[in-house]
């Protein structure tokens, strides 16, 4: 790998960071433990064992939902692959970047745990071709829309109820790692639950909503670029394994480079570098040009592949449209004995029966919600033995690709 480029920090930089921590100067732009905000703020008081935004990571990964991160789609869907990447890797590659930023911009690293691990656990089966079409299906019968970060935020706040901070959740909403930005500057104006809960009903109603977020603190600002940072090499290695391309592409970046290690330590760098000291994130001119150019060389030779679309195209998505169909069915009769009442309402009634903040009782929601929330909530497995399930006479199958 004698072609590789790493670049460091200067040392003026360098040593200034080392001088702040020997003097523990405090990053003013930091969100602080202490302004943390719940629904409930009488419940989950912190202490020494049990710090503020830590209480917020243990209840994410508690949640029963967090589990399913392991057999969802990150990009490459029915591989029997263990070197491709899962959501649950990805989850923990944004977690470490925005740590690592996180930590030499000397902001709250809990409150950063706790938005990343949480970003992605709304996500849909078969990643974003998966959630495409849950949200057109949801939008014929609703004339509302499906968004992955948007309904991360109703599984931990609306349907597990875990009084999670309006700051973790709000870093979650607004984590959207398909706009990226060369700055990142935090909104302080959200201050409250009502503003929060507003500005969420609008991502469902109104298409352009979801562009328009951003952060209330820096430290989601921070997962949101970590976020892409996270996917564009990964996304790439995992492609090259599993032989997509027949020659390897020459990819065009020279300042971030081009292999996974490569784009995350040069964009940490240079986040950092052009960040340090200020209220805001930044990166050089340079620098978020190639970041822009690599995402768009992602969508032309990963994303947008004949190759990775056939099978959805031709199997998976018309069995999300008759699972749709079927389950909203039994939405509407709630017959106990129904696929949906058994292994969705009575699980999510169960996982919330002793939780203090519920805010309506989960069967009260309409039938298209609780088939949404069902259907999303499914792992790569679990959909397709429900589907086997429900219609086995459907001429829809699909088959993995395996080892031999």
């Amino acid at each position: 790998m004698g072609d590789t480029h790493y670049i460091n920090l200067p040392d003026e930089l360098a040593a200034r960071i080392e001088e702040d921590r020997r003097e523990h100067v405090v990053n003013p732009y930091a969100c602080r433990d202490e302004d943390i905000l719940r629904r409930d703020m009488d419940h989950d008081r912190a202490n020494l064992q049990r710090p503020a935004f830590v209480r917020d990571v243990e209840k994410i990964m508690n949640v029963p939902f967090y589990n399913r991160y392991s057999d969802k789609t990150q990009v490459f869907s029915l591989v029997r692959n263990d070197d491709i990447s899962r959501r649950s890797l990805h989850v923990q590659f944004v977690a470490r970047i925005a740590r690592n930023i996180g930590r030499l911009l000397n902001l709250n690293l809990d409150l950063i745990e706790a938005m990343a691990l949480g970003h992605d656990i709304g996500h849909t089966p078969f990643g974003h071709a998966g959630e495409r079409v849950l949200s057109r299906l949801y939008h014929e019968h609703t004339g509302r829309y499906f968004n992955h970060n948007v309904h991360s935020v109703r599984v931990l706040d609306d349907i597990c109820c875990q009084n999670l901070s309006l700051q973790t959740l709000d870093g979650i909403i607004c984590h959207n790692g398909e706009m990226e930005m060369k700055e990142y500057r935090p909104r302080k104006d959200k201050t409250t639950f009502a503003e929060f809960d507003a500005m969420k009903e609008s991502c469902y109603t109104d298409p352009a909503a979801i562009k328009g977020l951003v952060p209330c603190t820096l430290e989601g600002c921070v997962v949101r670029i970590s976020d892409i940072i996270a996917y564009i090499g990964k996304d790439r290695q995992d492609a090259e394994k599993l032989g997509l391309f027949d020659e390897k592409p020459k990819y065009s970046q020279k300042k971030i480079g081009t292999t996974n290690a490569e784009i995350i330590n040069n964009m940490i760098v240079n986040i950092v570098e052009n960040s340090y000291g200020r209220p805001y994130l930044c990166m050089a001119d340079e620098y978020f040009s190639e970041l822009t150019a690599a995402k768009k060389e992602n969508y032309s030779m990963i994303y947008g592949n004949e190759r990775t679309e056939a099978a959805f195209k031709k199997d998976i998505e018309p069995m999300f449209e008759e699972m749709y169909e079927e389950l909203l069915k039994e939405a509407g009769e709630m017959d106990p004995r129904s696929v949906l009442m058994r292994h969705h309402v009575n699980y999510i009634e169960n996982i919330t029966q002793y939780v203090r903040v519920a805010h309506k009782r989960y069967r009260d929601n309409t039938p298209d919600d609780m088939v949404m929330d069902y259907m999303a909530s499914m792992t790569d497995d679990y959909f397709i033995d429900l589907h086997a399930h429900l219609f086995p006479e459907s001429e829809h199958r699909v088959e993995y690709v395996g080892y031999f």
